[in-house]
């Protein structure tokens, strides 16, 4: 007798209702945002996977000498070692490639083809193929000369080591 005294519009039945009602859409949109999150984590994962598989082929090719994938060039006390990073155009990261390549002092850079430099700098990886190293043979037999002004005057027509004019 309690059900028909039960009336679906009274304010204790309505807010039961209501309550029901929204726990079950709680409930059914905890679980569509979990099933397209899990979507989404799993495509990511695919794109990470493949992603790390890149990385691993492009360390792969590289073609570098340990001592500069370790950032120690070879230790030879024969042959002067000149600062490098002097020559524009020539950051720490090239002077380690050029360390690695037995390349120290301004005369042995002086004395270095630009095409063999536009090698090593081509084997290095794509970040050192951007490099321009037409200059850096005139700058270092400069520097080995001595004639730091007339290097001054040259480094001021260079930008990143190019000749601008």
């Amino acid at each position: 007798m309690i059900l028909l005294e039960l009336n679906p519009l009274s304010s204790p039945v309505a807010i039961s209702e209501m309550v029901v009602i929204l726990l079950a859409a709680a409930v059914i949109g905890y679980l569509i945002g979990r099933w397209i999150t899990k979507g989404q984590i799993r495509s990511l994962r695919q794109v990470l996977e493949k992603k790390e598989g890149e990385l691993s082929d492009c360390q792969a090719q590289q073609q570098l000498p340990d001592t500069f994938r370790n950032n120690k060039p070879p230790v030879d006390t024969t042959v002067v070692r000149d600062d490098l990073k002097l020559i524009e155009g020539i950051g720490p990261a090239i002077e380690r490639l050029l360390n690695a390549a037995e390349i120290f002092s301004f005369s042995q850079l002086a004395a270095t083809p630009e095409e063999t430099l536009t090698t090593i700098l081509h084997n290095a990886g794509p970040r050192f193929r951007v490099h321009d190293p037409g200059s850096w043979p005139r700058q270092a037999a400069l520097a080995r000369d001595g004639r730091w002004e007339e290097l001054d005057e040259l480094q001021d027509i260079l930008t990143g080591g190019r000749d601008t004019e």
